[in-house]
């Protein structure tokens, strides 16, 4: 090869370096941008199948977006869409059960009623393709004292609640590995319990009295 082909060739591949650099650049500034944020599995998911669409052209599966299709669809076979919904946050799903329709009143002591739809509920949760997800169990209670003998607190009847909806899931079939509890008494309403002058909103009150499933990836 003479000297001013080989010069032409050199000359011609210059351009690989310098997209390379770019590259490097690119990936540095993604990797800095990931350390930084919080990912939302959500969100993950549906950008990584919108792309693996429209520049892969090829259809990716969503386990999350499947997960909470599933249950929304066993939500609604029960017919207790007034007293359970599932929705989703950062991390994952979430599921909403009120306490009205998973315990007798005043009690940890779990409704024979619910016991058809918490069954549907753990024959999800156990297919393989969702055994690798981590489920936190919470207890809520509204803003009301609770104050017996059983119960001095409300603490410990968010705590109670919690654990009772462990040991159901646990006897249905979810491994104990699975699971945590929190109890978080009427800590964090879902909405108001009362006006700003005090008066108490009975129905916002009912739907803080709840136990939450925060389902998502390990």
């Amino acid at each position: 090869m003479s000297k001013f082909a080989k010069h032409n060739k050199e000359a011609a591949e210059d351009w690989l370096l310098s997209y390379a650099d770019m590259i490097t650049l690119l990936m540095a500034f993604f990797i800095v941008l990931v350390s930084m944020s919080k990912i939302d599995p959500n969100k993950y998911e549906q950008v990584q199948a919108g792309m693996a669409k429209d520049i892969g052209n090829r259809e990716t599966t969503k386990p999350l977006q499947d997960l909470r299709s599933e249950l929304l669809g066993e939500v609604a076979g029960a017919g207790v869409e007034d007293s359970v919904d599932v929705g989703k946050d950062d991390k994952g799903i979430v599921l909403n059960l009120a306490s009205g329709a998973l315990f007798k009143p005043g009690s940890a002591e779990i409704r024979p009623e619910i016991m058809p739809l918490m069954k549907e509920i753990v024959g999800t949760l156990t297919q393989q393709r969702f055994s690798g997800y981590q489920i936190e169990i919470q207890g809520h209670t509204d803003d009301t004292p609770v104050r017996t003998q059983q119960f001095p607190s409300n603490w410990d009847l968010s705590a109670a609640r919690a654990l009772a909806t462990l040991r159901l899931l646990t006897e249905l079939g979810i491994s104990q590995q699975r699971m945590k509890i929190s109890a978080l008494a009427d800590t964090a309403p879902r909405v108001p319990n009362r006006s700003e002058g005090g008066k108490p909103y009975p129905e916002n009150q009912a739907i803080n009295r709840r136990v939450e499933l925060h389902i998502y990836p390990r």
